[in-house]
């Protein structure tokens, strides 16, 4: 085995996303979930490894020593380069992660800079003098204003980020990388003389992320989303075949939303106008002590086997704020994730054999109650959104913003013949 580049990814929905990037740019690609021990083994022959970390929103000082034991651990794997991904929407405080993270790994690597660029235009994220687009909306003027955990709430990519480091923040404007590698490359000299540690990219396109990939080949260290992850795959040199197509197995399939972010509502409602059974948790209820679980697991019994089924705690802006200022943020967000995970594991016990998760906390949480160490990476129903697979169950992790509105339909179905 060669392995050729590893990758940090910040939360479990975000690694399934870089994996798939790195797929789709013919790399074999294992994603791994949590620090991995000192005797952990890649599941296969693998020229990417994905070790997918639950530390977007954990205090920076512990993002920042997982980080770094995985960077560890990715080296001991052979890995020359690193790639810490994080959301395409940049999702960060003034306080973290993405700055402290992204110095400790540059201190650690000895390394005088890197490349940063969140775009992922397929999924409408742009970079234009080095403000973040979400479609045709500034990010502050986007739905990501309203983010339950890390509200964003400026588009300018390098005022957030100098509010997170110490360090000088630079950017490749649009009109440099147009001009191709060698100017990219030029532009990341001089900002390394100058003194320079974090240089932002504009980009638009796919082209634009493949000409930065290519110039920030030799770096030690590479920042962003899945899209100039997938720009930098594609300038390693040929690493074969990518990972088989894998059929699904047989069984029952469910999805389990804990998302509220707007797509993942508008592919519940999708759900629901498909005829499709769906039950919505009652978080309250569950915090008050009454055992939402057992029941939901009862109504699940009650439904035809052959038909997928959603059980979600999703809610709309305003009533996940009434649950929040019931519970409290982060009370609220524990209630989700412990009763999804009991639901998942309990699901698989019972025959699910594939299983979609919106969210990336509650995908954490499920794959933490599963017992889930690592899969291998397949197709893709989306962009971003790929199954994965690992001991006759298929996972698909999907980030909250991601897939289009008929994806939990779309994804499942003839899945239970």
């Amino acid at each position: 085995m060669t392995l050729r580049i590893g990758c940090i990814a910040d939360d479990f929905t975000g690694g399934t996303d870089v994996a798939a990037a790195f797929r789709r740019a013919g790399l074999r690609t294992a994603l791994v979930f949590g620090v991995p021990g000192d005797d952990a083994a890649l599941p296969g022959d693998c020229d990417a490894a994905v070790v997918a970390l639950k530390s977007r929103s954990t205090p920076a000082g512990e993002a920042v020593a997982e980080s770094l034991a995985t960077q560890k651990w990715l080296w001991s794997q052979g890995a020359a380069q690193v790639y810490f991904k994080y959301c395409s929407t940049f999702d960060s405080t003034p306080a973290g992660n993405i700055g402290p993270v992204t110095d400790a790994l540059l201190d650690a690597a000895g390394a005088p800079l890197t490349l940063s660029c969140p775009a992922s235009p397929p999924n409408g994220r742009t970079v234009y003098q080095g403000h973040l687009f979400v479609h045709d909306q500034p990010l502050d003027e986007s739905p990501l204003r309203h983010h339950p955990l890390n509200p964003m709430t400026d588009a300018s990519l390098p005022r957030l980020l100098s509010a997170q480091t110490e360090h000088r923040v630079g950017l490749v404007d649009w009109a440099t990388v147009r001009r191709g590698v060698e100017a990219v490359r030029e532009a990341l000299l001089r900002f390394e003389r100058d003194g320079v540690r974090h240089v932002i990219a504009d980009a638009l396109t796919d082209e634009d992320l493949a000409v930065l990939g290519a110039a920030a080949l030799e770096l030690p260290v590479v920042t962003g989303a899945a899209g100039l992850a997938e720009g930098l795959g594609h300038a390693y040199p040929s690493a074969g075949h990518a990972v088989a197509d894998t059929p699904l197995p047989g069984g029952r399939a469910a999805v389990l939303a804990g998302s509220c972010s707007a797509r993942t509502l508008e592919q519940i409602a999708h759900f629901h106008s498909a005829g499709l059974p769906a039950l919505h948790l009652d978080v309250l209820a569950a915090a008050a002590g009454q055992d939402v679980a057992s029941a939901a697991l009862d109504w699940y019994e009650a439904q035809d086997r052959d038909v997928p089924v959603l059980v979600y705690a999703s809610a709309s802006p305003g009533e996940l704020a009434a649950v929040q200022a019931r519970l409290g943020v982060t009370e609220a967000a524990a209630q989700v994730e412990e009763l999804l995970g009991t639901l998942a594991a309990e699901l698989v016990r019972r025959g699910v054999r594939k299983l979609l998760v919106a969210g990336g906390e509650t995908s954490g949480a499920v794959t933490s109650a599963l017992g889930v160490r690592a899969v291998l990476v397949g197709d893709e129903a989306d962009p971003g959104v790929p199954w994965t697979y690992t001991d006759g169950l298929a996972l698909m992790l999907k980030s909250g913003n991601f897939g289009a509105p008929d994806l939990f339909v779309r994804a499942l179905e003839d899945t239970t013949r």
